[in-house]
């Protein structure tokens, strides 16, 4: 995770800042898993030898996977889009939260931390917060550091020294959490717009299947068959996208989670500390 600081002109807590490609990241994710899933679908599922006769208007050949999902129609490449989305915003979830968390067990540096305080190493505890790297270690050094530079302020009463280091604390807290949240809502999105996405594509092949039904005569078995083929690879594509899709938020979500409390862990171990030695 990036921790690149602009320090304010009043000290206290520094704030990051904002890397363009960061913010660039989501639209060109998108715009990219649009070009690659139009392309898969027309050049490879489209392909002529899918199809009988090498004709893509026709049916597909038998037990042609890539055929039957062609003929599921032009919602497929909108479903395809947001699969890749779903991929490539996990695996960049995955990897700022692992880096969030540091080189080494959050629970191993948290008691370490607590340790070092308990014996009065606040420097030593610095050095941890320095060598574990991440999230935790960037909000609990904020308020290390704010302790280390009250402590020995004497314009200063316990009560204000104690609220200078909690609101240190709270707002390092405020600038990490929006990089550990960064893009979970697009997959919140995906996992409604998945749903909607497939039964909108759902809802076009039972239309066409019931256009061939309703047909004078012998029903036309091939444009009903294609109806019913759009329909049901539509909807398979909508549930799988936003079945991952919450399976991924919640799992993203819980890590976030986890995160928060050992940085209120080691947050109150810090104050608990000065309470001690204020005494």
């Amino acid at each position: 995770m990036s921790t690149e600081f602009d320090s304010n002109i009043g000290g206290g807590v520094e704030v990051k800042k904002a890397s363009p490609l960061k913010s660039l990241f989501p639209i060109l994710v998108i715009i990219v898993a649009a070009a690659i899933a139009h392309a898969v679908f027309y050049l490879i599922f489209g392909d002529e030898g899918n199809f009988q006769d090498n004709d893509p208007t026709k049916d597909p050949l038998p037990g042609n996977i890539l055929g039957i999902v062609y003929k599921g129609g032009f919602i497929i490449p909108i479903g395809m889009t947001l699969t890749i989305m779903v991929i490539v915003f996990s695996i960049e979830r995955f990897i700022t939260l692992t880096k969030a968390s540091g080189k080494g067990s959050i629970d191993v540096f948290v008691k370490k931390i607590r340790m070092a305080l308990h014996d009065g190493d606040t420097s030593g505890a610095i050095d941890l917060c320095d060598r574990q790297a991440g999230s935790v270690a960037n909000v609990l050094k904020s308020g290390l550091e704010k302790y280390s530079s009250v402590v020995g302020n004497q314009e200063m009463d316990k009560d204000q020294k104690k609220l200078a280091i909690q609101s240190e604390l709270e707002e390092a807290t405020n600038l990490e959490l929006p990089m550990l949240e960064r893009n979970l809502p697009i997959l919140a999105t995906i996992v409604a717009v998945g749903v909607l996405v497939g039964l909108f594509g759902t809802v076009l092949g039972m239309i066409r299947a019931f256009s061939a039904l309703s047909t004078a005569g012998a029903p036309d078995a091939s444009a009903l068959a294609t109806g019913i083929s759009e329909a049901l690879v539509n909807t398979a594509f909508g549930i799988f996208n936003s079945l991952v899709a919450i399976v991924m938020y919640n799992f993203f979500t819980s890590q976030i989670d986890a995160l928060t409390y050992r940085i209120d862990e080691g947050g109150y171990s810090i104050i608990q500390t000065f309470d001690m030695k204020a005494k």
